[in-house]
C-alpha cells in the first residue's frame, strides 16, 4: 500500500501539471470546438473556468486517495483587525517589493511589455464581471492550491519548511511564465515567498486569498483606467 508521503507526492505532481496543462494548452483546446479567432473575452473566461475545474479534480484526489484534510494545517482564527492589517500589509510588500523587482529586471534586461498582457488590457477594458472573475479565481484557486495544498504537504514529505516555501513560490512562478516575461516569473515568485512565509507562521488561507484578490482587482483597474505603458514598472 502507499504510504501519505507517496499519495502527497502524485496530489503535488498532479496539481502543477494539470495547472500547467489549463494555463498552456485550455485557450488552444477550448478554440478547437469554439474556433475563437483571437483572445475575446469569452474565451479567457472558458480559460479561467478550467482553473477551477482543476481544483475540483485537486479536491476528489485528496477525497479519494489521501483520505485526508485538504487542509493539512488547520486555519487559524484571528481578529477582525489582524484581517485588515494583515492583508494591508502583504499588499504593500508585494507591492513595493513587486515594483523595485519589475524596476531593476526592465533596468538591466530592457524588457518590454508582455504581449499577452496587452492583449489581455484590451478585453478587461470595462467588463468588470471578466475582472471580478478572474480576479477571484486567482485568489481562490491558486491560493488553495499552492499555498493550502501543495506548500505544508512538500514541508511534510521531506521534513523542511524551508523548501515548502520554495518549492510552491517556485511552481507559482512557472505557471505564470506563460505571460511571456521574465518579471511576470520573478515578481510572482517574489509574492509566492511573501505569502508561503505569512502561511506558514499564521495558518490563515482567508487572509491570503483575500490579498491575492485585491492585488489583482487594483491592478487590473489600473490597467482598465491608466494607459498600460504608464504602468509598465508595475
Amino acid at each position: 500500500m502507499m504510504s501519505l508521503n507517496g499519495k502527497y507526492s502524485i496530489g503535488i505532481l498532479l496539481t502543477f501539471v494539470l495547472l500547467a496543462f489549463s494555463m498552456l494548452y485550455s485557450i488552444p483546446l477550448i478554440n478547437y470546438f469554439f474556433h475563437f479567432k483571437t483572445i475575446t473575452a469569452d474565451l479567457f473566461f472558458y480559460n479561467r473556468l478550467s482553473i477551477w475545474f482543476v481544483l475540483i479534480l485537486i479536491v476528489v484526489y485528496n477525497l479519494s486517495f489521501e483520505n485526508r484534510s485538504f487542509f493539512v494545517w488547520a486555519d487559524k482564527k484571528y481578529s477582525l483587525g489582524f484581517y485588515f492589517a494583515a492583508v494591508l500589509a502583504l499588499y504593500l510588500m508585494c507591492m513595493v517589493g513587486g515594483t523595485v523587482l519589475n524596476g531593476i529586471i526592465m533596468l538591466i534586461t530592457h524588457e518590454k511589455i508582455s504581449d499577452k498582457l496587452v492583449q489581455l488590457s484590451s478585453i478587461f477594458k470595462n467588463n468588470y464581471f471578466l475582472i471580478i472573475f478572474t480576479c477571484l479565481t486567482a485568489g481562490v484557486t491558486e491560493e488553495l492550491m499552492m499555498r493550502a495544498y501543495i506548500q505544508p504537504r512538500i514541508e511534510k514529505i521531506y521534513n523542511s519548511p524551508s523548501l515548502g516555501i520554495i518549492v510552491s513560490s517556485l511552481l507559482f512562478g512557472i505557471l505564470h511564465s506563460t505571460y511571456g516575461t521574465i518579471g511576470q516569473v520573478v515578481v510572482p515568485f517574489f509574492i509566492g515567498i511573501v505569502f508561503s512565509l505569512f502561511y506558514k507562521k499564521y495558518s490563515n488561507i482567508k487572509i491570503l486569498i483575500i490579498c491575492h484578490f485585491m492585488f489583482d482587482f487594483i491592478s487590473l483597474m489600473l490597467m482598465n483606467t491608466i494607459d498600460l505603458k504608464q504602468l509598465s514598472v508595475f
